[in-house]
């Protein structure tokens, strides 16, 4: 039940990102448009790599980290308010970390998925935590009341759902509502006049559009034993979208310790709004059966490797470029006939090895060639490839190489997931820009006649490349 504010004791927790704040509460009903209104969560639990079978909804603690992987997952319900929000605080009160503080108090993010069950989510069914970055808290203390600003995302009646991961394996547990007076608190404000929210700096500007348009974020060549997976995992936590993988998604051989000891602890946590494509090294594996059994219906039809899905206006198509992709095999006519019967008028595919690269590690793939002209026959925008660990764009190209910005497909080869990176040789035509010492992630934003493009680097490093191009 909702309960009144009724005396702030003391501040005692710090958002890292600068904010104060500490309340001890009574339980008072609420009244619509009041000033201070609290709200408990409704539901809360959180869900564990290491068990990922099990629920923990009754659980008195609220685990989060990164080795093995925890999320936090809260759920609101807000009613009663007749005046606008002013403001929105979430405030979580630390149980217990490791040591004498957690180095990471977790990355708050709101959730699409409302309607999950706290007696029945696992972290194999969890939700996707895939809204907009509400906040970061840094280090955390034992028995300390923390605040994160939720007013971008709280603006009135509803029910509201908050996710929590962290990119630490010194992570924190946050007392649940079975606990009682320590459970996680949703406090509102109200007035006549609504006050701005600041805007929340986060490490990149990387969060949601302002126009709301989807997101496709991802890249190939990820999950190895250094530490490029881990930097370009943390790009993720702090942008919402769809994340697609390239391909080559655990080292060395794609097997399920692979994906188990490298891929989970990092983009792992990141599982459930992932659209995978395969690549060789998944395939190290006898029918990649490991990369089917991990990603499961994420994956599309076990052992093909090739499906398609719409975000907003846009027909996006996963490939395998580790299967036949002749003229006339079953993979090159089911992409045509899916193309024909797409009604969105722009289009996006991706798959593992790239009909076009500069790299000196490995050369270009004409075996692609008939997805390349199938795409362009169905009048097709973008390509997004890995194979090579390196990031490189190329101008739009028809099938055959040549400069076409009519109706050519451009190319991106976005292999800097993690896997240590190549170096260029020849540079190939209609190549315009290139890197190859900086990890990071191309986020696509799918406009409903355009898409903006922009290679996000890992934290410390400054290479960028970002633009925009049309539908055809």
């Amino acid at each position: 039940m909702p309960s009144r504010k009724a005396t702030m004791v003391a501040l005692v927790g710090t958002l890292a990102l600068g904010t104060l704040a500490a309340t001890a509460l009574t339980g008072l009903a609420p009244t619509a448009a009041a000033a201070g209104t609290t709200y408990t969560a409704t539901a809360d639990t959180y869900v564990d790599s290491q068990n990922a079978a099990t629920n923990y909804g009754a659980a008195q603690q609220l685990g989060v980290d990164n080795s093995p992987v925890k999320q936090l997952l809260l759920r609101f319900d807000v009613s009663g308010l007749a005046q606008p929000v002013t403001s929105a605080k979430l405030r979580i009160h630390v149980d217990d970390v490791s040591g004498a503080e957690a180095t990471n108090g977790g990355t708050f993010r709101a959730m699409s998925n409302t309607t999950w069950s706290e007696t029945s989510v696992t972290y194999d069914n969890r939700p996707a935590i895939d809204g907009a970055t509400l906040g970061t808290l840094g280090a955390v203390a034992r028995n300390t009341w923390y605040e994160v600003d939720v007013t971008s995302y709280v603006k009135g009646n509803g029910t509201f759902a908050i996710g929590v991961t962290s990119s630490s394996s010194n992570g924190a547990d946050y007392d649940s509502r079975e606990t009682g007076a320590t459970a996680p608190q949703l406090v509102i404000e109200t007035g006549s006049t609504p006050t701005p929210t600041p805007t929340t700096p986060t490490p990149t500007s990387t969060t949601a559009p302002p126009t709301g348009d989807p997101v496709l974020v991802g890249a190939g060549d990820i999950a190895t034993s250094g530490s490029g997976d881990t930097a370009t995992a943390n790009l993720l936590d702090t942008i919402s979208g769809t994340v697609f993988t390239l391909g080559d998604n655990a080292y060395p051989n794609g097997t399920a310790s692979d994906f188990s000891t490298y891929y989970e602890p990092t983009w792992g946590r990141h599982k459930a709004r992932t659209k995978p494509a395969p690549g060789n090294h998944d395939y190290n594996t006898s029918g990649a059966s490991a990369y089917y059994s991990y990603f499961g219906a994420g994956a599309g039809p076990s052992g093909q490797g090739y499906y398609s899905y719409d975000l907003g206006n846009w027909h996006v198509v996963s490939l395998n470029s580790e299967t036949s992709m002749a003229v006339g095999s079953a993979q090159e006519k089911w992409l045509r006939a899916d193309l024909a019967a797409s009604t969105k008028q722009c289009t996006v595919a991706y798959w593992h090895k790239p009909r076009w690269t500069s790299s000196s590690s490995h050369a270009p793939d004409p075996a692609t060639g008939p997805l390349v002209q199938a795409l362009y026959d169905y009048n097709a925008e973008v390509v997004l490839t890995g194979h090579n660990h390196q990031y490189e764009r190329f101008a739009p190209q028809n099938p055959s190489g040549q400069l076409d910005t009519a109706r050519g497909l451009r190319q991106f080869v976005a292999g800097m997931g993690g896997a240590d990176l190549y170096g260029f040789g020849t540079i190939q035509a209609n190549s315009e820009a290139r890197n190859n010492d900086t990890f990071g992630v191309l986020k696509l934003t799918l406009h409903a006649n355009s898409y903006d493009w922009q290679f996000v680097p890992q934290a410390g490093k400054t290479y960028n490349d970002s633009g925009t191009g049309t539908c055809h």
